[in-house]
């Protein structure tokens, strides 16, 4: 019986835990603020609804002097996701990668391209749910003299008010049971993407 009761209270406090994590990681989620600071590259995750646009419309006010679209469909052209305009930037300072397919080889493909570019400054963009998760893997991919400023984008698909929202509470939930695998491996195995080859 006594086992019993301790194993019912190990369960109650680790149902305790995960709920004040996950209520934190919310919490982080949407008070994030888009950043506005002037970086080396900026890095957009395609595949998102808004990222490209808003990478573009911050490479066209000049917060970059490169923009990096990464993981973008490999039948899609330079052109139809950046046209140069009179007074933008050139588009050879655009950047597509097409090979990653998920957000582990974005930091890893990306990193490749960054290093040989010389980067030391970016802005990363995705979506505002997937922001925590795409840091921690770039923070662990990237070199450490790096700067990364992250810059959520917001999709209707997630609402502030989660907690009576179904769908948004299962996708930051995906997200934070994520979020934690790679933050409890980064924990034996901190820089490790760094010494990775895709």
């Amino acid at each position: 019986m006594k086992i019993l009761k301790a194993l019912f209270s190990l369960v109650v406090i680790a149902l305790l835990v995960i709920t004040a994590l996950f209520v934190d990681f919310a919490y982080k989620t949407f008070s994030a603020r888009p950043s506005s600071m002037q970086v080396d590259a900026i890095v957009v995750l395609a595949g998102g609804k808004g990222r490209v646009e808003e990478g573009v419309r911050l490479f066209r006010e000049r917060h970059a002097r490169w923009l990096f679209l990464v993981g973008v469909d490999p039948s899609v052209r330079k052109a139809e996701l950046y046209h140069q305009r009179p007074g933008d930037p050139p588009s050879s300072m655009v950047v597509l990668e097409k090979v990653s397919r998920n957000t582990l080889e974005n930091a890893m493909y990306g990193r490749d391209l960054l290093q040989e570019k010389g980067v030391r400054s970016i802005l990363l963009i995705t979506s505002r749910y997937h922001l925590k998760r795409a840091t921690i893997l770039f923070r662990n991919a990237l070199p450490a003299e790096v700067a990364i400023y992250p810059h959520p984008v917001d999709s209707s698909n997630i609402r502030r008010n989660w907690w009576y929202h179904v769908g948004t509470f299962r996708l930051l939930f995906s997200e934070f049971y994520k979020y934690c695998l790679f933050r409890f491996f980064f924990l034996f195995a901190p820089g490790e993407l760094r010494h990775l080859i895709p």
